[in-house]
């Protein structure tokens, strides 16, 4: 999807979870809370009044379409620009789909709808699965990719970090799915989803500087 469809899809999402916001209001008795955290056993451990609890997914969702949109005009490169559009597009749809779901699972309780209780944690191992699909598609950017000392300063290894990177966000992002689904207590639950995010995101950085190393002794 361009940048443009992006944006319309973005002002879509956003009109659309406000006026879910205020239906799902509507809908709860004055002085209701809202769950809004859940722990790793799929517990509710916070809650929020209803109103702040609907429309604050309202606010961020329109927060991180805002940001997304404006990076491609904050980056003075425009084929630097170019080259990280795969990934700034891929992340950004992403992310609306992401708050969509986190937005429904807040709602409901307002409509008697029965959503997993780790559903959300399930999406963003998707999130991590469909970025890692196009990391490799990334070349040398200010504001998109796995930007270390090592991939700026050398397109090669930015190339490799990437690839290897789409490896193990891929990885991690399946380690995320298989925790929200598989039947784990919730010390196992939290002890994969941490090692997943340390797999998709601590890996690439050490790989990126074991390249330059491994170049710079040769």
């Amino acid at each position: 999807m361009t940048r443009r469809g992006l944006i319309g899809a973005s002002v879509a999402t956003v009109l659309a979870l406000a006026v879910l916001a205020a239906v799902a209001l509507g809908r709860l008795p004055a002085g209701a809370t809202l769950p809004t955290h859940w722990n790793a056993a799929g517990e509710i451990d916070g809650r929020m009044p209803a109103a702040m609890a609907l429309f604050v997914g309202v606010a961020i969702t329109a927060v991180v379409a805002l940001v997304c949109a404006l990076v491609p005009a904050l980056e003075p490169d425009r084929a630097r620009r170019d080259a990280g559009a795969p990934v700034l597009h891929a992340a950004w749809a992403g992310l609306l789909v992401l708050m969509v779901v986190i937005e429904a699972k807040v709602a409901a309780p307002a409509f008697g709808w029965r959503l997993p209780a780790l559903l959300p944690m399930m999406m963003v191992g998707v999130l991590l699965i469909v970025i890692g699909n196009v990391l490799p598609k990334s070349r040398p950017g200010f504001f998109v990719g796995i930007r270390t000392p090592w991939t700026l300063t050398d397109p090669e290894n930015w190339i490799a970090t990437h690839r290897f990177g789409a490896r193990t966000m891929i990885l991690g992002g399946l380690l995320v799915a298989a925790a929200a689904v598989l039947p784990l207590g919730p010390h196992g639950r939290m002890a994969l989803f941490v090692v997943a995010i340390l797999v998709a995101a601590v890996l690439p950085i050490l790989y990126s500087f074991w390249y330059w190393r491994r170049h710079r002794a040769g």
